[in-house]
């Protein structure tokens, strides 16, 4: 499936402490479908607390719903195995868990196969093949269209690909400016035909251009090419790999039209370079 260059992360608009009201938070993914965003990622697990558990799925789906255009070819990325108690987050990888998961992932999306299935973390409570196996079963039973991982190393990833079969196609690890420690994983991703999803991909630059020592070159290049450091950003991850798709977190419609006009913005070899240092 061919989804657009950029993505939508959703999670700003349930779970920042100030986050949007109902009504912006639906023109924020109104906003993203204007600007020809086709995949908005989403979890059960992103709201305040434990009250409003499903939140943000909710939150997407009334978006999608009152859009007035046509949503056909929109993807919607949920996951799963992440919980709440109380504002805390815990960890369930069981099987029996993650498909009472799904099912209430695909009441609230109103849906009768989810698109992008996404294990959200590892639970060390849980053998990691059992996790798969349960994956591969919401699959093969159709409860789910294809299927993804999040926060996973090397290992974890041929495992996955060995009992989730060709229903695996994605990887979802932080990967940004200032956290590039998932650079194996995402190259193994471009190896091995998966997309790579780089969660947090704004960390280590602000609009001020400095919260590490990589930041000053972004906000150098930005001031160049007369855009925001966000923007470039976004380019950057996109120049990484063709398997990069980028889901920046928006909680203004300004921000992801921001970032989705980053699918047009070509660096140079030069900018790149002082970019990767």
């Amino acid at each position: 499936m061919t989804v657009s260059a950029i993505g939508l992360g959703a999670m700003p608009l349930s779970s920042k402490e100030d986050r949007p009201s109902h009504d912006d938070a639906v023109a924020t993914v109104h906003a993203a479908l204007d600007a020809g965003v086709t995949l908005i990622d989403t979890a059960d697990a992103y709201a305040h607390d434990e009250a409003e558990f499903g939140h943000n799925e909710s939150l997407v789906a009334a978006a999608l719903r009152s859009y007035g255009g046509d949503t056909s070819s929109v993807l919607v990325a949920t996951k799963g195995g992440h919980t709440r108690r109380g504002s805390d987050w815990e960890l369930d990888g069981t099987p029996a868990y993650l498909r009472k998961a799904c099912e209430a992932s695909l009441r609230r999306l109103g849906v009768d196969a989810i698109g992008l299935y996404q294990f959200h973390r590892p639970d060390p409570a849980t053998p990691w093949e059992e996790s798969m196996g349960a994956l591969r079963a919401l699959a093969d039973d159709g409860l789910v269209r294809m299927v993804g991982i999040s926060n996973a190393d090397v290992a974890q990833i041929d495992v996955a690909r060995s009992i989730v079969g060709p229903a695996l196609v994605s990887v979802q690890n932080q990967f940004s400016p200032g956290w590039r420690y998932s650079a194996d994983e995402l190259a193994h991703c471009a190896d091995h035909g998966l997309a790579f999803l780089p969660w947090s991909p704004f960390g280590g630059v602000s609009a001020a251009g400095s919260l590490d020592a990589t930041a000053p070159a972004f906000a150098e290049v930005a001031q160049e090419l007369d855009v925001s450091v966000y923007r470039v950003t976004v380019a950057w991850h996109l120049a990484q790999s063709d398997a990069v798709v980028p889901i920046p977190g928006a909680s203004r419609p300004a921000s992801i039209v921001d970032s989705a006009a980053a699918a047009d913005l070509q660096l140079t070899p030069e900018q790149l370079t002082r970019l990767n240092g």
